[in-house]
């Protein structure tokens, strides 16, 4: 389903705004994407200007930099800790950037978005 991203037709005040033209596509837009702990599901989007958005709904692997040994290994997701953007978003374990998220060789916070960018890269934290 579309979304529609134009003005509301209501003032702050609770009054109509009568818009003197239809809605433009531009306009439109999607649904957010809250990736959670699954298979891989990857969804490739077109964009404005014609260009390919891949939006990830599921994951199941991230990418964990450890950045006293300057390394990057691909590790698998356990479990979502904690999420300083909203605390129901890591109750229903839904992984968007700054994430806390537990990995099979400890803690790593997320430091893309996955929803936007297909991928997940974090960085190992310090026990």
């Amino acid at each position: 389903m579309v979304m529609w991203h134009g003005e509301s037709g209501k003032k702050l005040t609770g009054g109509k705004i009568q818009l003197a033209r239809k809605k433009r596509k531009y306009e439109l837009g999607g649904e957010p994407v809250y990736p959670k702990i699954g298979n891989e599901l990857r969804k490739i989007v077109r964009i404005k200007g014609g260009d390919n958005k891949v939006k990830l709904s599921s994951l199941s692997f991230v990418n964990v930099v450890d950045m006293k040994t300057r390394t990057a290994k691909k590790v698998k997701i356990l479990d979502v800790v904690t999420n300083p953007a909203n605390p129901d978003l890591a109750r229903r374990k839904v992984v968007t950037r700054g994430a806390v998220i537990n990995t099979e060789i400890g803690k790593a916070r997320i430091t893309s978005r996955p929803s936007q960018h297909g991928i997940a890269n974090a960085v190992l934290l310090e026990q």
